[in-house]
């Protein structure tokens, strides 16, 4: 049966690898690979954008999260990460696509150099910094989730050969076709996630007993589907899930307006009157597949029970809860391998539809945003394209390195990354989206706050305290100081140039 699974994955990646091939001819320039020369449809745009967005932490680190410590985490999560998705494409997108156009910007550090007059560049170097720190362990734990789960379906491969190797495929793919095959093979790894999502729901619903059954299970344990109780499986206790653990919770949301693999997105939409249409194609996504992640992990919990999966003793352990779930349906026959396959494609395809934007833009930091436009190198667009390409297999290398321990958690690296980006540019994004005032020099401090605040908060304030209410999210504490310094800085140091409000002024008529 593993012929029938192994073929349908290959049919996967080859798929895969033939459009970032295909898309590598259109690739004349950096920018081109950066952003694609603005050409996204607006359903390429909303599904590439939030494929890149849920990553292996929808098939793997939700459902764990939830089969472990039942609906509380993970359903406050998803809330807010639902109205965060909105929020942004309500008020983030058109206005970012029209500004980063009209100052000629094809990447995020070099729209806040661009936005705030910053001539030497140094936003730029900041932003581009801070992208490398926190993107090369976010692109590790995709290639952790890969090696999970090709060493979970063949074991005699090996964890660390099988995650190599789908890094591999993606620094190929990455290096050939840029940002329009990263964005392409998100569209359709969307697609395959949804279907992926769907089918295992059904399947392991029908295996438990039906729904019914599932929920009459887990009812009778106090806190398990109750969203201000705690409940932890392994221990089978039950704890409080009050209004600050729920608050930190839904500061999910606020990373959106700060994660550059989704920004890009925004910026690089052909048509800005169609991001209408996708923010409608998006939100409704969004809602719906992390509502089927969560009951696939209430359902998980059942087939725990009836020894058909695990038993996990943590939520790392259970975010391989899908992948035992399709290396079981692939127990019933020829078909049914073939269809696993499929299923477990939907998981590569959620890894591989954030690392391959990871590794785009963690290079165009590299690239662009250091030895262009920091160091003003005169290199050529030739040899510029040359260190890009070279920039991804670098970046990629570092990350299997950091991702070579099997035993790390998705979902727990997921989300220090996107704290780190949420805190250290969300607020500035917002406040040089929307406040006139904003200088540059408010903006650097409220990226350097807000960075530093999460790795204060992560392993000094939570580790101290973890214990009392001060052991929430590193994301909530640390977007407020950044808003803080942005604010006070801004006020405390010279208004922007005239020539700087001026094109704020003329951004906010368009969206008008």
């Amino acid at each position: 049966m593993k012929i029938a699974l192994c073929a349908a994955i290959i049919i996967y990646l080859i798929m895969m690898l033939s459009i970032g091939i295909s898309q590598s001819r259109k690739n004349k320039t950096t920018d081109d690979f950066y952003l694609g020369g603005r050409k996204l449809g607006p359903f390429v745009t909303a599904m590439s954008s939030e494929a890149s967005d849920m990553s292996s932490w929808l098939l793997m680190g939700l459902p764990g999260v939830a089969l472990i410590t039942g609906l509380a985490e993970a359903s406050w999560t998803a809330i807010g990460l639902a109205v965060g998705t909105y929020i942004n494409w309500l008020i983030v997108a058109k206005r970012l696509r029209l500004y980063s156009e009209k100052i000629g910007a094809v990447t995020i550090p070099e729209f806040f150099s661009k936005r705030f007059g910053d001539d030497k560049n140094v936003l730029s170097l900041i932003a581009a910094i801070i992208i490398i720190i926190f993107f090369v362990p976010y692109t590790a734990s995709g290639f952790s989730a890969c090696g999970k789960l090709f060493s979970t379906i063949f074991p005699n491969l090996g964890y660390i050969p099988a995650m190599i190797i789908s890094a591999a495929v993606i620094v190929i793919y990455c290096t050939t076709g840029g940002f329009l095959a990263a964005s392409t093979t998100d569209f359709v790894q969307s697609i395959v996630m949804t279907i992926s999502l769907f089918v295992v729901l059904g399947i392991g619903e029908a295996f438990a007993g039906g729904f019914g059954s599932v929920f009459n299970n887990v009812a009778q344990m106090d806190g398990f589907l109750n969203l201000f109780k705690g409940f932890d499986v392994t221990s089978m206790t039950t704890g409080s899930y009050g209004a600050l653990p729920v608050a930190s919770t839904l500061a999910w949301g606020l990373g959106y307006f700060g994660m550059p693999h989704i920004l890009l997105r925004f910026m690089a939409i052909e048509n800005p009157s169609k991001l209408k249409t996708s923010r409608r194609v998006a939100s409704v996504w969004v809602v719906f597949s992390m509502a089927i992640a969560i009951l696939i992990g209430v359902v998980g919990y059942c087939l725990m029970q009836k020894g058909i999966v695990g038993p996990y003793d943590s939520s790392s352990a259970a975010e391989t809860v899908i992948i035992d779930i399709s290396r079981f349906i692939s127990s019933k026959g020829f078909i049914a391998a073939f269809a696993a396959g499929i299923f477990l494609s939907g998981i590569l395809a959620s890894t591989m539809s954030t690392a391959d934007s990871q590794l785009i833009a963690a290079s165009s930091s590299v690239t662009k945003d250091i030895i262009k436009n920091f160091f003003k190198s005169n290199i050529s667009e030739k040899k510029l394209m040359i260190v890009a390409r070279l920039s991804v297999i670098v970046i990629a290398v570092i990350a299997v390195f950091l991702a070579r321990n099997p035993n790390s958690s998705v979902f727990r690296i997921v989300s220090f990354a996107w704290a780190g980006f949420g805190a250290a540019f969300g607020p500035a994004m917002l406040a040089g989206l929307f406040w006139k005032r904003t200088n540059k020099y408010g903006v650097l401090a409220g990226m350097i706050s807000g960075a530093v605040m999460i790795f204060f908060w992560k392993f000094g304030i939570r580790n101290w305290f973890a214990d009392t209410a001060l052991n929430i999210y590193e994301l909530l504490p640390a977007f407020i100081v950044s808003l803080i310094f942005i604010i006070v800085v801004s006020l405390i140091t010279s208004k922007p140039e005239k020539n700087i409000t001026a094109v704020f002024d003329e951004v906010k008529k368009e969206i008008k």
